[in-house]
């Protein structure tokens, strides 16, 4: 087998697991699968749960797609070859309750030959209420699955997170952060290839234990009407990024990827009211005070 389709069948294996995991989780919710050939080469499978007893709407893709490389797509990675592949797993869910968080996680790989080649991906968090302990928490897991490569790993890609989940326009992150990661390979990680796909598998294997813990935690909370009109404005947030700054959103549609894979990040509902100021010392309002780069979680 070639590394390629070894790491393909891998990240295969992550989305049965999370899938699984994820409906176990939930309760009533199930995966529906849509499979899906890309003009031009691969293709994937997109599972999307809809109206749950706690996600609302979520996503967990796999993709594995080849090809031609379009023009502007080998500027923004600086190569000159044409013959691409890249597989990945990407999620999104999106909780119907506003005490329990938005999760996305990614891990893929890239190659156009075997000198440029690599893999990349992270995990972050989207409260649409900071709860300080659940945060710690998570930070705490990402550090440990990071530590087990390398403890250079957590802060370096955390910072990497703080710094790719930003919203300019906002002056705020789209969250907490996480970590996020890209371009690694034996020259920058002192790892082999096969260890770093251990490192990526490592990541997909730590979604599933931490987010379903995060939904133990808080999926039995009762809330309001204003904290649900909360939760649809923090929505907006997100979709903002998404659409402005997101790499992969980006990635898929100057591919010719499937519009309804690349888009199944969007929450099925989001507000933007005109200029919303919480009451100072609000939750909400403290929310706010923590969506900032550089905060030691840990």
């Amino acid at each position: 087998m070639m590394f390629k389709e070894e790491v393909a069948e891998r990240y295969k294996q992550i989305q049965d697991e999370i899938c699984r995991g994820l409906e176990i989780a939930d309760g009533k919710g199930k995966f529906e699968e849509e499979l899906w050939e890309r003009n031009g080469g691969g293709g994937g499978r997109t599972r999307i749960m809809q109206n749950g007893a706690i996600i609302e709407k979520g996503g967990v893709n796999f993709s594995a797609v080849h090809g031609k490389l379009p023009e502007a797509v080998k500027k923004a990675f600086n190569v000159s070859e044409d013959d691409f592949f890249a597989t990945g797993v990407s999620i999104v869910i999106h909780p119907n309750h506003p005490l329990v968080p938005i999760i996305h996680m990614n891990i893929r790989y890239f190659e156009l030959n075997e000198e440029t080649r690599w893999f990349g991906g992270g995990i972050d968090l989207t409260p649409h209420y900071v709860f300080e302990n659940d945060a710690r928490f998570f930070h705490h897991k990402l550090k440990q699955a990071c530590d087990d490569f390398g403890t250079e790993f957590y802060p370096k890609f955390k910072t990497h997170a703080d710094d790719y989940f930003f919203i300019k326009h906002r002056e705020e992150t789209r969250g907490i952060g996480g970590i996020f990661y890209d371009r690694l390979k034996p020259e920058n990680t002192n790892l082999s290839w096969e260890q770093i796909l251990d490192f990526s598998i490592n990541i997909g294997e730590t979604f599933l234990p931490i987010y379903t813990e995060l939904i133990d935690r808080n999926r039995d909370k009762e809330f309001t009407e204003a904290q649900k009109q909360w939760q649809y404005q923090r929505r907006s947030r997100y979709v903002e990024f998404n659409l402005v700054y997101d790499s992969g959103t980006k990635f898929g549609l100057e591919t010719n990827g499937r519009i309804e894979s690349i888009l199944m990040s969007l929450p099925p509902q989001a507000n933007w009211g005109y200029n919303v100021q919480p009451e100072v010392n609000s939750a909400e309002y403290k929310t706010q005070q923590l969506l900032k780069k550089g905060i030691n979680w840990i």
